[in-house]
């Protein structure tokens, strides 16, 4: 058995991250502003169960009122705060009730029970967050901070610590009509904790599988006396191996927040995160010609993915009046990395039953930064024209950023494939020159207007982009391509929707979307940039908000179209990026409740239909890998309020995940699996009313240890086997 060997750097790991303020060159000076919908509190429920009260998160990016699970208003869909009924697009919320219900343990953990979106494409891989919304790609294109895009290209990903969260926000499809670039499938936004008007102090000691050491800690409160001045910190410090040999889970994370309110129609909330991790390289397992996953791809002596990212913004908020407001949202984020792996030659694969003595491996090497500005102006107008009540919302937004990128090969010792000899030896790391350099700005200009005639909602969006790419060939320029690269152009997007409101909760809805994304990133065979994709969707739907309960559900039909998309495919035996038309159809349908007997429940449906549309290698109308056609998932919490068991808590989850292809060519299958997790807490307080605040539990992830391999374009990776992580916290 091989130790998990892992290695971290022993330079100090916050030396690294410069963020200049990009105010001078970006900023707007126009008076911001937003209404105050109030703040996270926490407070003791029936029985002494400690749970959230309805919480309202006052922020520009999303603010939105929970109770428990249930959402019943927010802004991802519209930049204005909506009854989520009157909303004629699907969108899906994880609050933090459920985060910390959950206790998940990744970006993909927080999102694997919501309907529409896909997080198992690739199997157990801590390097980055990987997930799609129906069916398409969101983690390059679709992923929000805050309400402003986080840009990323090639493996430059900006990572995310769920404990950092205040909540998610899913809206499906295409929704460039206020967004700009985004994913055909729809966008996530996370949504960073904010400083409360009330004291706050939680500390949090987490201990589990694969020598999982973690602490959290996060404390927030009024700074000065009058309370105009509020501050919050949170952090996370872990240190972890995983299940694979040579790859950990250590992490760094700290994140500060002040909030000024100078008065009730003024606030400023400046938002700064540091975060630096430690984990693999390579994660996928070699797959020969025979379907065999026998081998690691790299190896624990030359296997190290060493990332640093940090980010600083603000919110800006000012009303003027009952009608009007103004916002503005500015973020820099930088985040560099240093990625080393070995991999197993493709040449040397076996075409006959028998593997060879002896795999010959090379090694890779990259380095890689990537740094953006994005600001967001928007002005809110509410007023009546007759019987007509306006929501109107105009904006500007821009963006800018720029990818670097170093790379090196070299040659590692044979691999032993009768007797594996992972890490015998030391691998010399080959040097890494300059290689690629790319820059992307954009620029759009967007109105939207929510006109109301009750119990009619029209909802009226448009938006024009201009945006300018440049790349740079630093490196090897394939011949007839030039070493620099440019390409400019525009796109309207746009967004109608129409919702009917009944007296008695149910509200159906149908609306048409549209979406235009800019791709950082370049053909890999013709060193070309890509061009724009664009997409347009078509969807019906309900939403229902049952009479006297603290229940809702959602339902939806869907078709989307998307053109120019850039994917990852294995052409002659070489994963590269390509770009290809796809088609998806389907429906989903979500219920969420949070009961007064203590019951917090999520159940949801996917049915999931996606197909490549053009002729791209012969594949036309294949259905795209790692793709199930059905996906059902439920989530329940229950927390005795009542009798000798009070302060006892218990969840159960099961995921069940049909059957998909593990290529495009649709040549074989991945088999269909079920994941089982499980919660059990207890608040201490009711042993000893001393013990108020401090709470244990207990979370288990994959209880029946499901780690088949799970294969797409091509390429197999292995679900994370099962994991049990026990925490204690304490709040006060």
């Amino acid at each position: 058995m091989i130790k998990n060997i892992k290695k971290f750097p022993s330079e100090d790991m916050v030396k690294r991250t410069s963020l200049p303020f990009f105010f001078s060159t970006v900023l707007i000076s126009v008076p911001a502003i937003a209404q105050n919908a109030g703040n996270p509190e926490k407070s003791s429920g029936q029985g002494g169960v400690i749970r959230l009260d309805t919480i309202t998160i006052d922020t520009i990016a999303g603010p939105f009122s929970a109770d428990g699970y249930v959402v019943r208003n927010g802004s991802t869909a519209t930049k204005t705060n909506t009854p989520l009924n009157e909303i004629p697009q699907s969108v899906s919320y994880v609050t933090q009730q459920e985060l910390e219900d959950r206790n998940p343990q990744s970006l993909m953990d927080s999102l694997a029970y919501v309907p529409g979106v896909r997080v198992d494409s690739f199997g157990f891989d801590p390097r980055m967050d990987s997930y799609y919304v129906r069916g398409f790609d969101a983690y390059a294109n679709g992923t929000f901070r805050d309400g402003l895009r986080q840009m990323a290209v090639s493996t430059s990903f900006y990572r995310t610590e769920p404990y950092g969260l205040e909540g998610i926000s899913v809206l499906k499809g295409p929704s460039s009509a206020i967004y700009g670039g985004t994913s055909a499938g729809g966008l996530v936004n996370l949504i960073t904790k904010r400083p409360t008007e009330m004291p706050l102090n939680e500390v949090e000691l987490q201990y589990g599988s694969h020598n999982r050491y973690q602490t959290n800690f996060d404390f927030s409160g009024p700074a000065i006396a009058d309370g105009s001045v509020l501050y919050r910190l949170t952090g996370v410090l872990r240190d972890s191996d995983t299940e694979l040999i040579g790859t950990s889970d250590d992490r760094i994370y700290i994140a500060p927040a002040i909030t000024w309110k100078p008065d009730e129609d003024t606030k400023l909330t400046i938002l700064a995160e540091y975060m630096r991790f430690l984990t693999g390289g390579a994660v996928v397992n070699y797959n020969d010609p025979n379907g065999r996953t026998d081998f690691f791809y790299s190896d624990p002596s030359y296997n190290d993915f060493d990332q640093k990212q940090g980010r600083i913004g603000y919110e800006l908020e000012h009303r003027f009046n009952d009608t009007l407001q103004f916002r503005q949202n500015f973020r820099y984020s930088q985040t560099d990395l240093d990625l080393k792996y070995a991999y197993i030659d493709p040449g040397q694969y076996a075409s006959g039953p028998d593997i060879p003595a002896q795999l010959t491996r090379g090694t890779g090497h990259y380095r890689e930064a990537l740094d953006n500005a994005v600001i967001d102006n928007q002005i809110q107008l509410d007023f009546s024209t007759g019987p007509l009540n306006h929501v109107l919302l105009a904006g500007i937004d821009a963006s800018y950023a720029r990818f670097d990128e170093e790379s090196g090969f070299g040659t590692a010792f044979p691999l032993d494939t009768a007797n594996p000899n992972y890490g015998s030896e030391p691998i010399e790391s080959p040097a890494t020159t300059p290689s690629k350099r790319q820059k992307l700005s954009t620029i759009g200009i967007y109105v939207q207007d929510q006109i109301k005639y009750d119990p009619w909602v029209l909802t009226l969006g448009g938006r024009y982009d201009w945006y300018k790419a440049e790349s740079a060939s630093l490196g090897y320029v394939p011949e007839g391509q030039e070493p620099v690269e440019k390409r400019s152009d525009g796109e309207f997007s746009g967004r109608i929707g129409l919702t009917y409101l009944t007296d008695f909760g149910l509200a159906p809805y149908v609306s048409y979307s549209t979406a235009f994304m800019p791709n950082l990133g370049w053909d890999a065979k013709t060193g070309s940039l890509f061009e724009a994709t664009t997409a347009e969707q078509q969807e019906i739907g309900v939403k229902y908000d049952i009479p006297g309960m603290n229940a809702s559900v959602t339902a939806s039909v869907f078709n989307i179209e998307q053109k120019n998309g850039v994917y990852y495919e294995v052409v002659n035996g070489v994963n590269q990026q390509i770009q290809s038309d796809r088609r998806s159809r389907g429906f989903e349908i979500e219920g969420t409740a949070s009961l007064d007997n203590g019951l917090n429940l999520r159940a949801s449906y996917t049915y999931l239909d996606m197909r490549i549309l053009d002729d791209t290698a012969g594949l036309k109308d294949n259905v795209v890998s790692s793709t199930p056609r059905h996906v059902v998932a439920v989530w329940g919490d229950y927390s005795f309020v009542s009798g000798p068991l009070t302060g006892l808590g218990a969840g159960l989850g099961a995921r069940f995940v049909s059957s998909s292809y593990g290529d495009n060519e649709n040549t074989f299958k991945n088999d269909a699996r079920v994941f089982l997790d499980m919660a059990v807490h207890y608040d201490l307080d009711a042993l000893d009313p001393k013990l108020k605040g401090a709470r244990l539990q207990v979370n288990a992830t994959n209880l029946l240890d499901q780690d088949d391999d799970v294969c797409t374009n091509g390429y197999c990776y292995v679900d994370q086997g099962r994991t049990v992580i026990a925490s204690l916290r304490y709040r006060w």
